[in-house]
């Protein structure tokens, strides 16, 4: 059974998210699965998610980040801080309606927030990843060197092609925030059994990163999926990722 919430962040932001609890008892393992930046709830990897799960009768909740899909806010003012903030404001949410064991997937952006928000919380039992960023500022730096960050600091915005001519315009607040929001950092605190999959063709976050921060989490398996890009293109590739974090959780849950 699907239910649409909305709920508030520390902020007072209106969040909307889609409950879909296939059992009465709140006992159970419920999953938050938190997209990618410029994506939504609605995109294939939590809706994907939300139907292997829920038929092996494990609760789900996709919400839309601030500025994301039906959640209130302007997607220039994100930043990792924000869907950290709108996470932890999920799972008190959850914790509200009786939910006790909690499960994170994070992917790219849902990824970093993921990171920190595991290794704050006690809350948590099981994070999966799916191509996560791990480190903004390097990311950032490494795609547009010190010239574009430089610019991107004095225009106070800069724009990204997120493909099919959409332009993401993203204010410098998001670089700044970065530097607060290590996930190599942050890794280093994280206790619960994780799962990175990445993909080695991904040219959007380079696998170097989650090859780095699995070696940081006490209790990590990381899946490197050789030829798969970014967005995981070919349809075998992407029901071989919801099959690994699926069954990852179902492990981890029972």
């Amino acid at each position: 059974m699907e239910e649409k919430i909305y709920f508030k962040n520390s902020r007072g932001n209106s969040l909307c998210g889609i409950l879909s609890n296939p059992t009465s008892n709140r006992n159970k393992p419920i999953i938050i699965l938190c997209h990618g930046l410029s994506s939504s709830k609605e995109g294939r990897t939590a809706s994907g998610l939300q139907e292997v799960l829920n038929g092996q009768n494990i609760s789900t909740f996709r919400f839309d980040f601030f500025g994301h899909g039906e959640s209130e806010g302007k997607i220039e003012d994100i930043t990792i801080s924000e869907a950290v903030d709108d996470i932890l404001s999920a799972i008190a949410f959850l914790k509200e309606r009786g939910y006790s064991k909690i499960g994170l997937v994070g992917s790219s952006f849902g990824g970093i927030g993921s990171i920190v928000v595991a290794s704050r919380s006690n809350d948590i039992y099981v994070l999966a990843l799916k191509s996560p960023v791990s480190n903004y500022q390097e990311l950032e730096i490494a795609k547009m060197g010190e010239e574009g960050i430089k610019i991107w600091k004095e225009t106070g915005y800069t724009e990204f092609d997120i493909g099919d001519g959409e332009i993401l315009k993203i204010n410098y607040t998001f670089f700044e925030d970065s530097r607060n929001n290590n996930g190599y950092e942050a890794a280093k605190k994280i206790k619960v059994p994780t799962l990175i999959v990445h993909g080695d063709a991904d040219d959007v976050v380079p696998v170097k990163q989650s090859e780095k921060i699995a070696k940081l989490i006490e209790n990590c398996r990381l899946e490197i999926l050789q030829g798969v890009d970014h967005d995981y293109s070919r349809r075998e590739d992407f029901e071989r990722v919801l099959n690994l974090i699926s069954e990852f959780i179902i492990e981890n849950s029972y």
